[in-house]
């Protein structure tokens, strides 16, 4: 590659791979000014045949600004190898990773933004929240904002309240899919075919979902569900039997610590 590219993706695994697919999709930046960077080459290939325009490389090219897509354990040898090609924009969503820490990567004279992602990226419907280091600027965020608001939505909040995030969206879907797994496993324990219960319940799921994000409200929407002395008040009335609400609350602060601890 014979000039800088405008952004390059360090990393070509799932997340990597969403956020290429989404800016490529919203027309973000051209394929021609992009790049991935992954290691490994069997991966390599398989991304060249998902993105024909986009050249797959297997080191750091020349470039304006980076994702770092990396595990979090090479997340501040990809910020300075990215810094050292000439980025002075640094998106990283390695998990746990301070901007403290990448920013002593990166030296001075790099933007740097910490994201935290969730994985309904991988289908356009992530939720994410950024924080930007000392030297991000507004333009700065905007710029983050462009890149994962392809894949998802996206929310500014200060970096000590990333842990909290994590421990809400970030693991939120694992909840959702223990959920699921409960349900399924209870309409099979009543009766009802594995094949059939996966589709109700995965159905069931989207719709109440789709029905959150049009209206809010969930405990409106709850109540709407929930007539008086009616099937739903009796199984609604076992979760709160058996304090769900309280186990929920439980995982959240459980991750969220643990996200501290990893930082």
């Amino acid at each position: 590659m014979d000039s800088a590219r405008e952004l390059v993706i360090v990393g070509g695994g799932n997340m990597g791979a969403a956020l290429l697919g989404g800016i490529l999709a919203s027309n973000a930046f051209a394929a021609d000014r992009l790049a991935v960077v992954e290691v490994l080459e069997a991966r390599r290939e398989e991304l060249r045949t998902l993105f024909p325009d986009v050249p797959i490389v297997d080191s750091m090219p020349a470039a304006d600004a980076a994702v770092l897509a990396v595990k979090p354990g090479d997340a501040t040898t990809a910020a300075a190898a990215a810094a050292a090609a000439g980025a002075t924009r640094i998106l990283s969503i390695a998990a746990g990773v301070g901007v403290r820490a990448l920013e002593a990567a990166t030296g001075d004279g790099v933007s740097v933004i910490r994201a935290m992602p969730n994985t309904p990226a991988l289908v356009g419907l992530g939720t994410a929240a950024i924080a930007g280091g000392g030297a991000a600027t507004e333009d700065d965020l905007v710029w983050a904002e462009s890149i994962l608001s392809a894949v998802g939505i996206v929310d500014r909040l200060p970096e000590e309240q990333l842990d909290a995030f994590t421990g809400v969206a970030g693991s939120g879907p694992a909840y959702v899919f223990f959920v699921a797994e409960a349900l399924t496993a209870a309409a099979v324990a009543e009766g009802i075919a594995a094949d059939v219960a996966d589709r109700v319940v995965a159905q069931l799921l989207l719709g109440a979902s789709t029905l959150l994000a049009r209206d809010g409200d969930p405990a409106g929407l709850r109540a709407k569900v929930t007539s008086p002395g009616g099937t739903t008040a009796a199984g609604v009335r076992v979760l709160e039997d058996r304090a769900v609400r309280d186990a929920f609350a439980a995982a959240v602060r459980a991750a969220t610590e643990r996200s501290r601890e990893l930082g």
